[in-house]
């Protein structure tokens, strides 16, 4: 029987171009069908949080206190915006590099969270995280913050007001891209490339 909610075994990376939309709540089912080297969009909400919110939601799910938010199914962004300029919902909105919540990650995927957004590798426990709660991890373009604020059509603060531009946002975005590097089955795009092309494990930024 394969591991967490996984049925099947991954086999090999998919890259053949495929264009998967998502929107979340994203379910174990959808999940099945979504490989590593998939390219995605989501459509929908997606929420924010970075080093500081990831401390207040780990405190909270440690002392048995509900979240400001519901995590069943959700997907959350690893970014600080920076201020909108007029007429606009948000300003630039590059990905942070993701290890920095790794310690706080595998129980927000125990918690729901089904997808996390950012740049960079992950460590192990995220990595068994995945496969165990049925999750995802998926890379967005670092440098490119400009044009993925382009796809968000409403900003909301929705927790942890005072962090400034880390507290907790409610993004509405409409083909907002990334690309899938772990799956629910334990492949990684990352370890694939390594391997192939012997990149060093610190090598992908």
């Amino acid at each position: 029987m394969w591991p967490g909610c996984a049925r099947a075994p991954t086999g090999h990376l998919r890259m053949d171009e495929q264009l998967v939309r998502l929107r979340a709540p994203l379910t174990d089912d959808v999940l099945r069908t979504v490989r590593a080297g998939d390219a995605v969009v989501f459509d929908g909400v997606i929420y924010t949080g970075r080093d500081a919110a990831h401390a207040r939601l780990a405190a909270l799910l440690a002392r048995g206190e509900p979240l400001p938010i519901d995590l069943t199914g959700q997907v959350i962004y690893y970014v600080g915006p920076a201020p909108p300029r007029p007429g606009q919902p948000i300003g630039s909105a590059g990905p942070t590099t993701s290890g920095r919540m790794d310690r706080y990650t595998p129980a927000l995927y125990a918690a729901g969270l089904k997808a996390t957004i950012g740049k960079g590798h992950r460590s192990p426990e995220v990595l068994a995280a995945l496969v165990e709660h049925c999750g995802i991890y998926l890379a967005a373009v670092g440098g490119s913050g400009a044009l993925l604020a382009r796809t968000v059509v409403r900003a909301d603060v929705v927790a942890f007001a005072d962090l400034g531009p880390e507290a907790i946002y409610r993004l509405e975005v409409h083909s907002f891209p990334a690309i899938v590097v772990n799956d629910i089955y334990g492949a990684d795009l990352y370890a694939d490339a390594r391997r192939r092309y012997r990149i060093a494990p610190d090598a992908e930024g």
